[in-house]
């Protein structure tokens, strides 16, 4: 299997596709008002990544959203962190990445079903092993869709996540920072609920202990959070794409993190 990216003109190899997973983990989840907080872009797998730098060419949208509305991060190109956000005012900040189209390549059927086995997305394999037939290896474009919640000044209880517009995206029902353990989540793909998903959670102390969940018919999904600390929620959704395209597949990765407090 080979996983490749574009910068620019030049191509850069990855060696492992299998990390799929890529969350955004801000120096502080709690920082004090008239901070600057820097922004790690990670991809990994168990909360152990490497550093995705700030490539303004990766991207198509990449913000965050305060009390005083939507921004864009500013970064330097080719830094990590890849930029940071300016804490004006005590409340709840969003930040959110939206990526470009990426590409992966898998070898085999064998290789390709062990994967979606891994990610919860068995419902494909009927389609998968039909089309395998049809041409020799099996290509994925796929696109990341991060976000995080920060809160500032010991406020922001009251306020609550919102929709950014990503293709695939998770929304936090409940503010994690008010204080309750159970956390109502939505999942939403082109705008709408998507049913019978699957929503992964894992703690960074214990990234091992994974929760999981399927999405009801409106796309919702309920965790018992059973430990504090930052935590990252992650949601993969796979469609076929048209026969005459170059792919054979095309998946969306959504996520989320926030530190939940003691």
């Amino acid at each position: 299997m080979a996983l490749y990216f574009f910068v620019g003109a030049g191509a850069l190899f990855v060696s492992s596709a299998r990390a799929h997973d890529f969350w955004i983990e801000p120096q502080a989840f709690r920082p004090a008002v008239g901070a600057s907080v820097p922004l790690r872009l990670l991809v990994g797998q168990h909360f152990k990544g490497e550093p995705a730098l700030y490539v303004p060419e990766q991207f198509e949208r990449y913000i965050y959203v305060g009390p005083g509305g939507e921004e864009k991060v500013q970064g330097t190109l080719g830094d990590d962190p890849a930029g940071a956000v300016p804490v004006k005012e005590p409340g709840l900040y969003i930040l959110g990445y939206y990526s470009k189209k990426f590409e992966v390549t898998f070898d085999s059927l064998a290789e390709f079903e062990q994967y979606l086995a891994m990610e919860g997305l068995e419902r494909n394999l009927a389609l998968a092993k039909k089309r395998a037939s049809l041409r020799s290896g099996i290509l994925e474009i796929y696109t990341r869709c991060a976000k995080s919640l920060i809160v500032a000044g010991g406020a922001g209880a009251r306020d609550s996540d919102r929709v950014l517009g990503f293709p695939l995206e998770l929304i936090a029902e409940r503010n994690p920072y008010g204080g309750d353990r159970t956390l109502p989540l939505r999942l939403i793909y082109q705008g709408k609920p998507l049913e019978g998903a699957l929503v992964v959670a894992f703690n960074k102390q214990a990234p091992l202990d994974k929760l999981k969940l399927h999405t009801d018919k409106n796309g919702r999904v309920v965790f018992q959070l059973n430990k504090p600390g930052v935590w990252l929620i992650t949601s993969v959704h796979m469609i076929p794409t048209s026969l005459l395209s170059r792919a054979d597949w095309e998946s969306f990765w959504a996520s989320l993190t926030f530190e939940l407090p003691r």
